[in-house]
């Protein structure tokens, strides 16, 4: 076996995914400055989240199985 570091393919394709999701990760920013001040704890940004990190998903999909052997 070499000694060579592996290295996660699939932290490298959320990098390169990151560029296709601006709206919702300005949605999501959006979001969290419109509740910065609030002190009840209610309100969140939980959906804006999620859908961020679902795009991100689909994107690396379509390419981290090309990665692994």
């Amino acid at each position: 076996m070499s000694d060579e570091e592996v290295v996660d393919p699939k932290a490298t394709l959320e990098i390169q995914c990151k560029p296709k999701c601006v709206r919702q990760i300005k949605e999501y920013q959006a979001c969290t400055k419109r509740i910065e001040g609030d002190e009840s704890g209610h309100k969140h940004c939980t959906g804006q989240y999620f859908d961020y990190w679902h795009c991100i998903d689909k994107c690396v999909a379509a390419k981290l199985f090309d990665h692994l052997k």
